[in-house]
């Protein structure tokens, strides 16, 4: 167990050995896994986002792996029903009574593979879970274990068979990590890596390295961690920003100001720090931003990204020292 700041320097070493035991499996995507880690340890969801191929399953199954916790895979499909995700209630001859039968939503890592190719009555079924960490069916209320974490991953670029995710659903997602191409040294690397590995299982490969009691440990030490209360501010100031900036049509609600606070706290603790930087902050706000905010027609028009908006928000609000 972690025991205050002794420590910052345990949660620290566990950081880095998941970092190297991920980073030695999937090259190049060394921020992704970083973002990965400071949504376990914020208490939060993960989006990935990037075409088919450049390890977004890969890497939600080994960071599940890293964890000694229950885990389990759902594939979003067109025909996917609410029930299949939240379970339902069966009718028992023997008891003449029905029994609420969990669905694979129940566990502690959660991977919701393809998210976007599930019809709207089936993304609500995530709404109070991803939320509220509860499932509520028939009138009973289920309450989630802890740790509770949903990572999904989603193809920008196909658009056939898929739905565009409800804001209210976007908004509950800590961040949204694009995952990009490799470059040619990190694809070199990639296929020297695959090659050594011969027929070892990458999976098998990876360990668990925390513990559910040590998750919920390093969660308590990163919410007790020092925040200046200009530091608070200038996240405030990056917020609402976003609500009077005229490229944008939609801005960002308080729960990203939440969000940006906690991924702070989060990356601060992985660098052994009990305090945050505006560093922290700058680090978060894009992926905290990205998917929380909605271009105006005419600048979408103009090929600006909702990323574009956020680094040119972050360029003018001044940075407090």
């Amino acid at each position: 167990m972690f025991h205050q700041r002794t420590d910052l320097t345990q949660l620290n070493t566990a950081v880095e050995q998941i970092r190297q035991t991920l980073g030695s499996i999937i090259v190049g995507q060394k921020n992704t896994i970083d973002f990965l880690i400071a949504g376990l340890l914020a208490d939060g969801h993960v989006l990935l986002e990037g075409v088919p191929g450049v390890a977004k399953t890969l890497s939600a199954k080994l960071l599940a792996k890293s964890i000694d916790a229950s885990f389990s895979r759902i594939q979003f499909t067109p025909d996917l029903m609410p029930s299949d995700v939240i379970g339902t209630s069966i009718f028992d001859p023997r008891s003449a009574s029905f029994e609420y039968r969990k669905g694979p939503i129940f566990g502690h890592i959660i991977l919701v593979d393809e998210i976007n190719r599930a019809p709207a009555k089936t993304q609500s079924a995530l709404f109070e879970v991803m939320e509220e960490r509860q499932i509520t069916v028939d009138g009973h209320t289920y309450l989630m274990d802890e740790p509770f974490m949903v990572l999904a991953t989603q193809n920008p670029i196909e658009q056939e068979g898929t739905y565009r995710l409800p804001e209210a659903q976007l908004d509950r997602f800590l961040f949204k990590i694009e995952v990009k191409y490799p470059t040619l040294e990190e694809e070199i690397g990639i296929l020297l890596n695959q090659h050594q590995r011969k027929l070892e299982d990458e999976l098998n490969a990876v360990k668990a390295i925390l513990s559910i009691d040590q998750i919920k440990a390093c969660r308590s030490i990163i919410k007790a961690l020092h925040v200046e209360p200009k530091l608070i501010e200038y996240v405030a100031k990056i917020t609402d920003e976003t609500r009077n900036n005229k490229s944008l049509y939609l801005g960002a609600s308080p729960r990203a100001s939440l969000a940006m606070l906690n991924g702070a706290k989060a990356f601060a603790a992985m660098q052994g720090r009990d305090f945050v930087t505006p560093d922290d902050i700058i680090k978060v706000a894009p992926p905290v931003l990205s998917h929380r905010i909605m271009l105006t027609p005419d600048k979408e028009m103009e090929g600006l990204t909702t990323s574009d908006i956020v680094a040119q928000i972050i360029q003018k609000i001044e940075v407090p020292r």
